[in-house]
C-alpha cells in the first residue's frame, strides 16, 4: 500500500506539521549528493548522471563495502512503471561494467581522485577488484508509487532481484522544509538478495554452506569467538543485517579477511543485539575484552550483533588457510552460488577433516 507519513510537534498541544513539496526532484538529487546519508550511511557515491551509452543517464551510482554497486533512479516526471522499467534497463548496462569502466566513472564524478584510495579511506579496507560489481541492487527514489508498481517491485524482490523503493515526503515547518524517508522493503532483506547473487561468472545451485567474514582486530577478537562460541558483526546495519540469514543448524565457514579460513561450526541460535547477548548467565559485554562497538550499544543500527555457534574446528589466525582461488567476500554472511565456493568448501573439508 502507499506509504505516508504524518509529523506532529511535541508538547502539551501537539500540532500537525503540514506537508509541502520540493521545488524540483533535481533539488533532491543535489541534496543526496551533498549528504549521501539521505540514501544510506553505508554507501559511497561514485557517479552522477552516468551516461549509459544507449540514450539514457543513470541518476546516481554508489558502491557498498563489499564492492557491489547500487543504482539510484529518481522518479522525476516519469510514470512509476516507466521508472521501474528504466531502472531495470540501466541495471542490464551496469552488470557489464568492469573495473576500468567503474574507475573511470568515479574519475568523472571526482576528478583527480582514485576509487581504490577513496574506497579504503571510506570503508577502512582495500577494494577487492575481483569482487567489484559482482552484484548490484536497484533503488528507486519517489514521493509515491502506484499500487501496480509496488506489486512489481515486491514481486521482483521476492524472487531474488535486489530492488527497493525509497519514499520521501516534505513537510513545511516555519521557514524550513523537513524531509522524511521510508523504505518499501526492509533494506536488510534487499542487501541479502544482493549478497547472494552474482552478475558475472558461472552460477550453480547453492551448496547449503554459509560463508562468514569475521573482521578480527581490536573491535572483534577471534580467540573470544572461539572460546565463547559466536560470530558477530556491527558498526552499521550493512555489517549486521546479513547475520539474520543464519538459523540454528546452519554450517558456517569463517574467514578472517587478509588471513584466511579459521573455523567451521554450527549455528545454535538467532541473531542477538550485543546488549542482550549472554555468555553463560552473564551479559557478553561484561565478559568480552574486545570493543564490539560498545559505543553504539543502544543504537539498533550500529550496534554489534552476535550469533551463537558451536565450533567443530577452529584455528589460530597464524594457521589460517588461504589458497589461490579460494572464495572471499566482504559481506558478514552470504550463501554463494559460484563454483569457486563449492570448490572452496570441498577443499576446506579435506583440510579440516570435516565430512
Amino acid at each position: 500500500m502507499p506509504i505516508s507519513h504524518a509529523v506532529w510537534t511535541v508538547g502539551q498541544s501537539p500540532t500537525e506539521v503540514p506537508q509541502g513539496i520540493l521545488p524540483s526532484e533535481q533539488m533532491l538529487e543535489d541534496m543526496i549528493v551533498a549528504q549521501p546519508r539521505i540514501l544510506s550511511s553505508e554507501w559511497m557515491l561514485i557517479g552522477r548522471q552516468v551516461d549509459t551509452g544507449f540514450g539514457g543517464r543513470l541518476d546516481l551510482l554508489a558502491i557498498a563495502p563489499d564492492g557491489s554497486l547500487v543504482l539510484v533512479e529518481l522518479k522525476r516526471d516519469r510514470t512509476p512503471r516507466e521508472v521501474v522499467a528504466q531502472a531495470l534497463d540501466y541495471a542490464s548496462w551496469v552488470e557489464r561494467q568492469d573495473t576500468e569502466n567503474i574507475a573511470a566513472i568515479y574519475g568523472r564524478f571526482r576528478p583527480g581522485s582514485s576509487l581504490s584510495t577513496d574506497f579504503r579511506l571510506r570503508f577502512g579496507q582495500p577494494l577487492d577488484e575481483d569482487a567489484l560489481n559482482e552484484s548490484h541492487q536497484i533503488v528507486i527514489v519517489a514521493a509515491s508509487l502506484d499500487a501496480s508498481s509496488e506489486r512489481i517491485v515486491n514481486y521482483l524482490n521476492n524472487r531474488g532481484l535486489a530492488i527497493n523503493v525509497l519514499f520521501f515526503q516534505v513537510f513545511n515547518h516555519g521557514d524550513q522544509q523537513l524531509l522524511s524517508r521510508a523504505w518499501l522493503i526492509d533494506p536488510g532483506e534487499v542487501q541479502v538478495h544482493a549478497a547472494n547473487a552474482t552478475t558475472r561468472g558461472e552460477k550453480e545451485p547453492w551448496n547449503g554452506e554459509y560463508y562468514v567474514s569475521f573482521g578480527a582486530g581490536p573491535s572483534r577478537i577471534w580467540d573470544e569467538a572461539v572460546a565463547h562460541g559466536f560470530v558477530s558483526g556491527g558498526g552499521g546495519s550493512w555489517y549486521s543485517n546479513s547475520l539474520r540469514m543464519l538459523s540454528p543448524g546452519d554450517r558456517v565457514w569463517a574467514k578472517i579477511p587478509g588471513a584466511g579460513f579459521v573455523g567451521v561450526g554450527r549455528v545454535t541460535g538467532p541473531r542477538v543485539q550485543a546488549k542482550d547477548f549472554l555468555i553463560g548467565d552473564r551479559p557478553a559485554l561484561e565478559v568480552l575484552k574486545g570493543g564490539y562497538h560498545r559505543e553504539y550499544v543502544d543504537d539498533e543500527e550500529r550496534a554489534e550483533y552476535f550469533v551463537p555457534v558451536t565450533w567443530e574446528k577452529a584455528l589460530q589466525p597464524t594457521q589460517a588457510i588461504q589458497e589461490v582461488g579460494m572464495f572471499g567476500n566482504q559481506n558478514t554472511v552470504c550463501k554463494p552460488v559460484t563454483p569457486k565456493w563449492r570448490w572452496t568448501v570441498d577443499r576446506l573439508k579435506e583440510l579440516f577433516a570435516i565430512s
